[in-house]
């Protein structure tokens, strides 16, 4: 299958400025080596704990945001190497629908200024035909054309996040980062944005990459999973691989957390040792080793390689590694 997105060793460092004149005295590795690829017509999922450095992946990966190192590839084409006139033809086909329904639509504009104003400035289009598209792009994702006129705050929370997903539908994309979408919305709102993202998904046939720390939303929209430690992926492997085989000790954590569905059930997960290292100041060796249930000696000072444990299943961990 043809990749649509590749990401190669992908790192993102923010340094942190100190002492009396300000001098960089560390840097906080929010992304660090990470490398994947999202096929067309494909949803990938990244899931995670807060703080690991999916939204910097996903902003990266729409140059949003300038690596310290590594390569985007998007139909190809670096996207870090294009110039400001290639860059700008190619925003059309690159979309982000953002997490916080609310603060990310201008307050001061009407449904039809917020859909419309991309079409404006990348296509000309204006007038009648642009109200056209507009009210289009609204009925597809399930909001009447008669609130054209209304402003952001006389809205709903899903109804908000409906208009940022038909502002980024407006321009045709054909990859769209979902930066944890639903994770500010009611549980049975959050069930119909995500129906209506996976109907768009086949309908448009879009590639997304889905940032989530819901494992159980992941595992009902994507093809593959992604899963993130502290700048690093720690293991990659088909959604169905990931819910019946996972292998690193971190994933099997993050499954067992979910809670059990059956009311009679007395198997409570247990909660992983420890906290979150700082990206300031990260372990050496495997940066999970701290908490990890099967720690060995080698975790504390070798990075984990890249196994293959199987057709399309990776995983970063010294338990595979003979």
């Amino acid at each position: 299958m043809k990749s649509l997105l590749t990401v190669q060793s992908l790192r993102k460092y923010f340094p942190v400025y100190g002492g009396l004149f300000s001098k960089v005295v560390g840097q906080v590795k929010a992304v660090d080596d990470v490398s994947f690829d999202i096929h067309e017509g494909e949803i990938l999922g990244l899931v995670g704990e807060s703080g690991c450095g999916k939204t910097t992946v996903g902003r990266m990966s729409l140059r949003l945001m300038q690596p310290t190192s590594g390569s985007v590839y998007f139909e190809e084409a670096d996207i870090f190497k294009l110039h400001r006139k290639e860059l700008a033809s190619l925003r059309p086909k690159m979309q982000i629908i953002f997490q916080d329904p609310y603060s990310s639509l201008n307050p001061r504009f009407t449904v039809e200024q917020i859909i419309g104003e991309a079409l404006s400035i990348h296509f000309h289009i204006n007038g009648k035909v642009l109200r056209e598209k507009v009210e289009s792009l609204m009925e597809k994702v399930g909001l009447s054309s008669m609130y054209l006129n209304r402003y952001p705050h006389e809205f709903s929370g899903g109804q908000r996040q409906r208009i940022g997903i038909a502002r980024a539908l407006a321009l045709g994309p054909r990859y769209i980062v979902c930066d944890e979408p639903v994770s500010a919305l009611d549980v049975s709102i959050q069930a119909q944005i995500i129906n209506l993202l996976q109907k768009l998904q086949q309908e448009e046939n879009l590639s997304m990459l889905f940032i989530s720390h819901d494992l159980n939303v992941v595992k009902h929209l994507s093809q593959r999973t992604a899963v993130m430690y502290l700048g690093k992926i720690v293991e990659l492997a088909s959604t169905e691989q990931i819910a019946k085989n996972s292998a690193h000790p971190y994933t099997q954590a993050l499954l067992a957390s979910k809670p059990s569905l059956d009311p009679k059930s007395r198997n409570r997960p247990k909660p992983l040792p420890g906290d979150v290292p700082s990206p300031l100041n990260p372990p050496s060796g495997c940066h999970f080793h701290p908490r990890c249930p099967k720690v060995m000696d080698r975790c504390k000072t070798e990075i984990p390689r890249q196994i293959q444990l199987e057709v399309g299943h990776q995983v970063h961990c010294h338990l595979y590694d003979e």
